[in-house]
């Protein structure tokens, strides 16, 4: 029988990173990695050129169309889309290695990414950014000055419709103006709250 005190080892978490475009994914993510949490931050697989400051296997894994198409056909990703005419996806296999290894599994998705985890790993966390209001949204957008009126207008459109797939995550976090520490904290504290409970979350992929 074994001892009720004995300390249990919780089970490895996937992580999911998600929220329209313009919430500052990209930035929680990055500061994430700057504090050196013990995590282990998906590397995506592209089709795209590497830029000269960009390290293979850091940044990216960069791949040839040809073995992109070879890993969609053999069902090797996890998601997959296509972004400016280049392919990017999720493998299979390092978030698995990964796992095995009992360390925690970071990715930053959209949310139709999200969502396709869902249906793959019904017991991924899921945690949905968000921004004040629609005025905010709409502003850091316009801010990032890399978007046109139309493109501008259908991300905006798009993040409406995002907003109504709230219910299929597990929790909502405001990431305010200037307060990207504090938004930090705040996934650590959820995930620091997931190892505590009583019923684990078993990740099978």
């Amino acid at each position: 029988m074994s001892n009720m005190f004995e300390l249990r080892k919780p089970n490895p978490l996937l992580i999911v990173i998600s929220g329209p475009s313009g919430v500052g994914k990209d930035s929680i993510v990055q500061r994430m990695k700057e504090r050196e949490f013990p995590f282990h931050f998906v590397v995506t697989a592209t089709t795209r050129a590497r830029r000269e400051n960009e390290v293979h296997g850091r940044d990216y894994w960069f791949v040839s169309k040809e073995e992109f198409a070879r890993m969609i056909e053999e069902n090797e990703l996890i998601e997959y889309a296509i972004v400016y005419g280049d392919y990017k996806g999720i493998p299979k296999a390092q978030v698995r290695e990964a796992l095995d290894s009992g360390k925690d599994v970071v990715m930053r998705l959209d949310v139709q990414g999200a969502e396709t985890v869902r249906k793959l790993a019904p017991e991924a966390l899921l945690i949905f950014i968000t921004c004040e209001n629609e005025e905010e949204l709409e502003r850091r957008l316009r801010e990032r000055k890399t978007e046109s009126a139309d493109s501008l207008a259908l991300r905006i459109a798009t993040a409406r419709k995002e907003f109504q797939r709230l219910d299929a995550f597990d929790y909502v976090i405001v990431n305010q103006d200037f307060h990207l520490d504090d938004t930090v904290e705040k996934v650590r504290a959820i995930i620091a709250a997931e190892h505590l409970r009583v019923h684990q979350r078993k990740v099978n992929l």
